[in-house]
């Protein structure tokens, strides 16, 4: 946890005592080196640029609009160094402190609690702006006058008063925005980021008129929202731990979480939405730190925290951003990424957040001097987000700069080891997800979010996963399946999904190796895989070009974007962009239309253009006036249509060799460059994007490759994207040098069942209707044993499968046998640990069977059988209706409590510590039928235990009939006695 060095703490002496300013050392004289920090001040000086753009000078301060004077945060930050670089942030230090300070002083009188009426009050989103607003003054406390500062404090005392006056209320200057009282809510909009706002507008006022008469209201207040912020009943109030002198159980009262520990906004699960309960609590806990007061300990100890934590990591990019599987507003929105982590790694502590942290680091310089230049939020989101992101940037400094020693990160694949799992999130949120240490991978079955997704190697900037992979655009399953297996139950973490559309059905299975495979019935525009090709020096992969591997050769294929397209010279006097798809929903639109001659020079300049059709605000002559502010837009009603053009009359023919198009936003993802002489008939000059056909298999940049089955129709790659159809997709992660072995392989068959062996997993799809019963499968390997009864034959083993219609399975290897098994040998393989084998009628069988480091040599006489079991636990897949499942209480555990996973982990080596409390609940998953409860202890003493059960998590009662939940609750427990090593539910 958060902790300052007394040096530090003299430090910020002189700004909780209001009379001095903050002064940060220079990270050159940190007591440790912090990469991290260094990154972020490099990143705080290069932002300025940016924030000098916002001048005004007619008011002379910097922009009210969309908050832009909260860049004075990230100005008061940088005016603390050391070591300012006034080259870097094109602007010396003392032009920005008088910018600063004139600006402080100018939306600290015109607040609506100083007495002005330009900005304040309003919980959303003013009060996250004047917490930005008053941590600046207070950093540069000493260089402002008495009267901003009265202005300032009561910013800060009048926001928390007004807060508290609320009581749980709405806020009648907010619109829409309310916390729903302190019930919250959790279907399709949370209320965790609403009572974070309520309980973050109150910190500012605690932190620095904490001795205020009204301070111990504010103070239980804040408290509450905390603490509610990320509630889940059932959680909550099985939870007696306690936090700010009080038990959660009793102070705990919203829902505003899904049982499956994920929340949804915008009828849709957005981990950008989940991080507001670090977002928010990092905003707060600037205000304690800096102020010099302790921090309450809801900030570091919140409620079910480390659960909704666990599923970020479980979303987890390769670049400290979590994968939007659902909301495609928030992509690649960096900025707003940083403070969630540095809250979780340097205030909280986490080595795994740490991590994240790092890797997100490591993209931000070169994203912020991507177009548009130095802004920390492109590609998506909103206008007022870029003071936000300077503001937050500037508050992840300070974490790392209050302490002698940063969080150190766990390793990359340290990281993705522990993150991997995982998870159906249930039919409400519709999204089942699969994180490995090779690839993050999951389905979306919401109405109206349907997709396959895969980021091989956790790369978020290969494949497009706004995107489906492989599915159709725009698909609308008639009805939906989804499963998901985990090491803990079932030997296996795999997911698979199937979708029943119009025309057939999909399945998509992800493997633990990072594979996946999709199977289909054959579906219009299946296949594709839409991939990032940015040229953004500094991010690996994004080079502006992509390679791909085929069977005849490789192919570097580059995206002209808005570089120039050429093609062999010709003679023309009509050029044309023709469009084939249109990369938005806005059809085309163009800022410059050029014609190249063989030196490159521009020939369409003030020509007249014509078009298929152009807005009225708009027109085509804007595409060659020579003003690049100006465009040709398509006319709305047009903006469907995928062939609209453009085309330039030169005045008589000359010799051209290219086009240079400045696109808007409604770009041309494909389209052709066509030329004419008479302006009737058009020849094609270049087709946009390039593209190569490859049969078989692909390899996409080293970083995954796509082999495809049972079709003769070829693989087509461009810079863009690829386009696989087939019945079967397999991709692997990685650099596979074998995909040609891998393509030219057998796959098994059986009667109305596609199937696959990647990576010597069986994925199994039945697409049809109708349940397959018994199903023979022609496996052609006879090395691996799968669940259930296979006959070894001299092409392979014959294994028998059932599987319900619209269904589908993975089936690990549970055990590997040496060649060379007589033909007709059957193994019956009930699950990891026990195996039969029974030999044919007139061979004996002596084999080699293993299972991960145990081998035996079993040897049969013909016609017998011999049954063997491996030694040890835990056995899978299991029929213990406990194992793996949920258990309470969650985070932060009671005093003296060990997790209660530990019951219900299957590993005899671990146990649950009762402790004090002594009470653990494990949520089943779903009301079930329950006949029994075992509880295995430890050595020791045996306290007196009560087994309760429960259908809604709230009332308990003695064990009788179906529940969801069970909980066992030990009487008087002390250290030295029993432990519970197994709870199983039967």
């Amino acid at each position: 946890m958060f902790a300052l060095s007394r040096r530090r703490l003299l430090a910020l002496a002189g700004v909780s005592g209001i009379s001095g300013a903050l002064s940060l050392p220079a990270p050159a004289s940190a007591a440790a080196p912090d990469p991290v920090a260094d990154i972020y001040r490099q990143l705080l000086h290069m932002h300025t640029r940016w924030v000098e753009e916002q001048w005004d000078t007619e008011i002379g301060a910097y922009r009210a609009a969309d908050f832009r004077f909260a860049a004075v945060l990230g100005n008061a930050v940088l005016l603390g160094l050391d070591d300012y670089d006034a080259r870097l942030a094109d602007v010396d230090a003392g032009t920005l402190k008088a910018k600063t300070v004139a600006t402080i002083q100018r939306f600290a009188a015109t607040n609506r609690f100083a007495g002005g009426t330009e900005w304040g009050r309003q919980l959303f989103w003013d009060s996250t702006f004047e917490l930005y607003f008053v941590l600046a003054a207070r950093l540069l406390w000493a260089d402002l006058d008495t009267q901003t500062r009265r202005n300032v404090q009561q910013i800060a005392v009048g926001q928390a008063s007004y807060a508290y006056g609320l009581g749980s209320d709405d806020d009648p200057l907010s619109g829409d925005w309310s916390p729903n009282g302190t019930a919250g809510g959790w279907l399709g909009d949370t209320k965790l980021e609403e009572m974070g706002v309520y309980a973050q507008a109150i910190a500012p006022g605690l932190a620095w008129a904490g001795d205020d008469e009204a301070a111990e209201g504010w103070r239980e207040r804040f408290l509450l929202w905390a603490t509610n912020a990320s509630g889940l009943p059932a959680a909550d109030l099985a939870n007696p731990a306690v936090v700010d002198g009080e038990r959660i159980d009793q102070r705990a009262t919203a829902h505003n979480l899904h049982d499956s520990f994920i929340v949804e906004n915008h009828e849709s699960a957005s981990p950008h939405y989940q991080a507001e309960l670090w977002r928010t609590a990092g905003r707060a806990a600037i205000h304690f730190l800096v102020a010099g007061r302790p921090l309450p300990e809801v900030l570091t100890h919140q409620p079910n925290g480390a659960q909704l934590w666990a599923t970020l990591r479980l979303l987890a990019s390769d670049a400290g951003e979590p994968v939007m599987p659902m909301v495609a507003d928030r992509y690649h929105l960096y900025g707003r990424d940083v403070l969630p982590l540095a809250f979780l790694a340097q205030v909280q502590g986490d080595r795994d957040a740490a991590r994240a942290e790092a890797d997100l680091a490591e993209r931000l310089v070169p994203y912020l001097r991507y177009e548009p230049k130095y802004q920390l939020t492109k590609f998506s989101g909103e206008d007022k987000y870029e003071p936000e992101a300077r503001a937050e940037l500037a508050i992840s400094y300070l974490f790392h700069r209050l302490l002698d020693r940063p969080v150190q990160p766990v390793g990359k694949a340290e990281f993705f080891r522990r993150a991997s799992g995982t998870r159906d999130f249930g039919r409400d949120v519709g999204l089942t997800a699969h994180q490995s240490e090779q690839a993050f991978a999951a389905a979306v079955t919401k109405p109206g979010f349907v997709n396959f997704l895969w980021q091989p190697g956790h790369d978020n900037w290969l494949i497009d996963t706004r995107e489906a992979a492989f599915l159709p655009p725009d698909t609308a399953p008639t009805a939906r399946w989804t499963r998901a297996w985990s090491e803990v139950r079932d030997g296996v973490d795999a997911t698979a999904t199937v979708l029943a559309v119009a025309g057939g059905r999909a399945g998509f299975a992800t493997l633990p190796t990072g594979t996946v495979v999709y199977a289909s019935t054959g579906l219009p525009g299946e296949g594709r895989l839409s991939l990032f090709n940015l040229y953004m020096p500094g991010v690996p992969g994004l080079t502006g070009s992509r390679l791909f591997t085929t069977p005849t050769g490789s192919a570097l294929l580059s995206d002209p974007g808005d570089g120039d397209i050429t093609f062999a010279p010709r003679d023309a006097r009509w050029v044309r962009m023709l469009g084939r798809e249109p990369g938005t929903e806005y059809g085309y639109s163009i800022f410059t239309f050029s014609v190249l001659d063989t030196s490159g020079a521009d020939l369409a300049q003030g020509a007249m253009p014509t078009a298929s059709s152009e807005d009225i605000w708009n027109p085509a002559r804007n595409a060659t006036d020579g003003n690049p502010d100006t465009r040709w837009a398509v006319a709305r009603e047009e903006r469907g249509r995928a062939d609209s053009w453009l085309a330039v009359d030169l005045g008589s023919a000359v010799r051209v060799a290219g086009v240079r198009i400045a696109w808007e936003a409604a770009y041309g993802k494909r389209f052709v460059i066509q030329t004419s002489t008479d302006g009737l008939t058009w020849t094609d000059a270049v087709a946009v994007p390039q593209t190569r056909a490859a049969a078989g298999w692909v390899g996409i940049d080293g970083r995954a490759g796509l082999v495809t089955h049972g079709t003769k129709r070829k693989i087509v790659v461009s810079p863009t994207e690829v386009v696989a159809p087939a019945p079967i997709i397999e991709g692997y992660p990685g650099r596979r040098t074998d995909l040609a072995k891998l393509a030219a392989r057998p796959l098994p068959t059986a009667r109305g069942l596609l199937i696959s062996d990647a990576d010597g997993y069986l994925s199994v799809f039945n697409l049809g209707a109708r349940p397959v019963t018994g199903a023979v499968v022609r496996v052609p390997s006879a090395r691996r044993l799968y669940r259930g009864t296979q006959v070894a034959r001299r092409r392979g083993l014959d294994w028998t499968v059932s599987l319900a219609g619209g269904t589908a399975v993975v089936e690990p290897p549970r055990f590997t046998v040496e060649d060379g098994v007589p033909d007709g040998t059957r193994f019956e393989v009930a699950d990891s640990h026990h195996l039969t084998v029974t030999a044919p009628a007139k061979h004996k069988v002596v084999v080699t069977v293993r299972a991960g480091s145990w081998s035996s040599t079993i040897r049969v006489s013909a016609g017998r059988s011999r049954s063997v079991t491996v030694p040890g636990a835990p056995v899978t897949p299991t029929a213990d209706l406990a194992r793996g499942r949920t258990t309470f209480p969650t985070s932060p555990l009671p005093a003296g409590m060990s997790a209660p996973a530990r019951a219900v982990d299957g590993d005899p080596r671990t146990a649950w510590r009762p402790g004090p409390s002594g009470r653990m609940v494990v949520d089943l998953g779903a009301v079930v039928a329950v006949a029994d409860v075992q509880l295995t202890w430890s050595k020791g003493r045996r306290r007196p235990v009560r087994v309760e059960a429960s259908r809604d998590g709230v009332t308990y009662a003695a064990l009788s009939g179906p529940a969801r939940y069970v909980a066992v609750a030990v009487e008087g427990w002390r250290p030295g006695d029993a432990e519970l090593v197994h709870l199983t539910v039967r």
